[in-house]
Formats: C-alpha cells, structure tokens, sequence
C-alpha cells in the first residue's frame, strides 16, 4: 500500500507530519531545539491529530518525534519569552489544551512512542495517550514550577492518567523521574532496554490495532475519557494561569537564567 502523507512547515523549522500505511496513522514532529513545542508546531500537531482521528483508512494512531535526543523538551522557550501580555500567554498555553483534546477525543488508540526525555508540556502530551511504550533511559519532569509557573493546561490529563498523588509529586519536585518510576504509575505503559524493542512493541501492537475492531476501540476511548466533557473550558482557564504568571518578574528571570 502507498502511504498518504501530509506536511506542513511550522515555525522556527519545527514540523508535524502524518503518513497512512496498513490502517496505522503515524505522526511525527520534530524541532531543532530538542524536539520543544512553539505554538505553531502546537497548532499543526493537533490539526495533524484531528484529521487521522477523522481518516477511515487510520484504525490507530502512533504519535512520535524524530531524532535521538529528547522526545520532547515541552513549550519553547524562545516563544515565552517573547510574551508581552496575557492574552498572547493564554493563547500560547492554549496549543498545549489543543493537542490534549484532540488526542482524548480521537475515536481511535493513541500509542505514544517515548525514545528520550520528556518535559514540561510533553508529560501531558504522553498522559493523553491511551497507551505509552518508552526506552528506560526516558525520564521525565514537570519542569514548570522551577521557572516560575506550573503545569496548569497538562495537570488535568497527568492527574487523570496517573493520579492526584503522583501529579503533585511531579508539579511539587520539579525533578526527573526515571522510566522506572513513570511506568509504576501509569505513565508509561511499557518500558524498554533499547529503543529497536520498544519499536518492534509499538509495530506489533499497532498492527494488532488496526485489525482489532473499530467500533469497539471507539467505545473504549468514550470510557477511558469519560467526565473530560467540559475540559475545553477547564483547560481555557489553567491556559490563562499560565498567561498571566507568565508575565511575572520571578518567571521572567527564571526563564533567561534556565536558558543560559
């Protein structure tokens, strides 16, 4: 079968890629700058998303960055601190939200591929998968409240994936977690020695998948998410959290002095 692809530059380089083969929807993205996340990337990540939730010839999607460094480094720094107001802080947030909804709200599986380290807005993007495999060297971070802010737009999904214990344990020490412990808590599904393993798991599995029966997978989805119904206003809110501390002196500082 002849893959359907589709690409669109985003900014700073960055791009969000999706290729159709054998019922299986894989969507890439990548950024120079340790795989991070500026808000156009953001944007076309989620429209990226929507679309192979739409496409009847996707069963399943495999969501999945490029290279060998991080998996993703989270927001782009070089964005916030270009912010110089709220609105334009709770408008950057906001992609974060986008990709989250349309992950959950995807009638079908989202797999996550988890090849290195993840931070900030990343562990949301993990948490909103339906299923995650990653290498052990994967650790991972809710990196916000050492600049100043805090995981506000991914804390819904984290806490809903892996409990109010474990989230405030990440939000409170911003600190990296081993594979180990993100697995222990559902974070990951799954962990490998090495990443050839875990992308024979992910091939396997999303195989499996995209025989498996759609209806039933769509059902499923319904309950994994069930009471996410009113996050698009809940996730607006935590975007202008964010938006607002953004802006805040501490933040500021904090923000040139980590990308230093």
């Amino acid at each position: 079968m002849t893959p359907n692809t589709s690409s669109q530059p985003t900014a700073n380089d960055g791009t969000a890629t999706a290729e159709v083969a054998n019922g299986i929807a894989t969507v890439r993205f990548a950024h120079p700058k340790g795989n991070s996340l500026p808000g156009a990337l953001l944007q076309q990540l989620a429209i990226e998303i929507t679309a192979q939730g739409a496409n009847p010839a996707a069963k399943v999607i495999v969501l999945r960055s490029e290279g060998s460094g991080p998996f993703c480094a989270g927001a782009s720094f070089d964005e916030l601190s270009a912010v110089t107001d709220a609105a334009g802080g709770a408008k950057f947030f906001s992609g974060f939200s986008k990709v989250i909804l349309a992950m959950i709200r995807a009638p079908k599986f989202v797999i996550t591929r988890v090849h290195g380290k993840a931070a900030g807005g990343a562990v949301g993007l993990i948490a909103a998968s339906d299923y995650s495999l990653a290498v052990s060297s994967a650790h991972a971070k809710l990196s916000e409240l050492a600049i100043g802010i805090g995981p506000f737009v991914v804390g819904p999904v984290i806490e809903k994936k892996i409990g109010l214990a474990a989230f405030s344990a990440m939000a409170v020490d911003a600190d990296w977690r081993d594979a180990a412990w993100c697995e222990r808590h559902g974070l990951y599904s799954k962990i490998f020695d090495v990443a050839p393993a875990m992308d024979a798991a992910v091939d396997s599995l999303a195989a499996t998948l995209a025989n498996s029966n759609p209806e039933a997978m769509a059902a499923l989805k319904q309950v994994f998410w069930a009471g996410t119904e009113k996050w698009d206003a809940l996730l607006a809110e935590r975007a202008a959290m964010s938006g607002s501390l953004v802006l805040s002196d501490f933040t500021r500082n904090a923000i040139a002095q980590f990308r230093k």
